[in-house]
């Protein structure tokens, strides 16, 4: 069953998408980019709040910039963390590859309850980052927690202005086939996540369509989220 994620940059705002009906809670400050890493503070605030009632998820920026697992190890009990790619094209598969396995590695040793989540960005050539086949492939050969395909530009552009809806559908019979949860993100408003719900994806992960009058900086509206979540449980109806 399709769920809702909700990426919030605040306990306050974690509590408007936990009453909205959010099935995951996700960290990021949107100020510092489509994975940008909100303050350890922050992330522990939110993990407090939430208090296990549902799974806690955080951004922690580009791998390129933050290949770094030591907020890891502090005893947050997060279920999933994420790095985008951007930056490595033309660096060679085995680099990325190579640095991202490392990460898990770390988690495995150090938080084994955390996997991390491989991103693609479906906008990769303007990111400069492996294109999402490449990414894809990495994440059913390997223990990831998850294969998210994101926007790495945060614009008036969507997932589907970069990536039509057949390659969409292809990569999640890919991730369906290997066992491997696959959510959906990247500015999805109500009619893209409609376009999208036939592929039946783990989850749609979601800022701006539940902000206040949809700007990604603005604060979380319970409101949004409920209606969100509706939808998604009209499907399940």
């Amino acid at each position: 069953m399709t769920q809702l994620l909700v990426s919030v940059r605040s306990a306050r705002e974690a509590e408007s998408a936990l009453r909205g009906g959010a099935s995951l809670i996700d960290v990021k400050e949107p100020a510092h980019g489509s994975l940008g890493r909100a303050g350890d503070s922050t992330i522990a605030e939110v993990v407090r709040t939430v208090a296990g009632v549902r799974p806690v998820s955080a951004a922690l920026g580009e791998l390129k910039d933050t290949f770094d697992a030591e907020p890891l190890l502090a005893g947050l009990s997060l279920s999933y963390v994420k790095w985008g790619l951007a930056g490595y094209h033309g660096c060679g598969a085995s680099v990325w590859q190579g640095e991202l396995s490392g990460v898990m590695r770390l988690l495995a040793e150090h938080q084994p309850s955390c996997r991390a989540v491989a991103v693609a960005y479906a906008d990769w050539r303007r990111a400069r980052a492996p294109p999402p086949e490449e990414v894809c492939c990495f994440a059913v050969e390997h223990p990831v927690g998850a294969f998210l395909l994101d926007t790495w530009g945060k614009d008036v552009s969507t997932l589907l202005d970069w990536l039509p809806l057949h390659q969409v559908e292809c990569l999640r019979r890919r991730c369906r086939a290997a066992g491997v949860p696959m959510a959906l993100a990247g500015s999805l408003g109500l009619d893209e996540i409609r376009t999208l719900l036939p592929l039946r994806p783990d989850w749609f992960a979601v800022r701006g369509a539940v902000c206040q009058n949809r700007q990604r900086g603005a604060a979380i509206d319970e409101r949004e989220v409920r209606r969100l979540a509706a939808l998604l449980g009209e499907q399940r109806a």
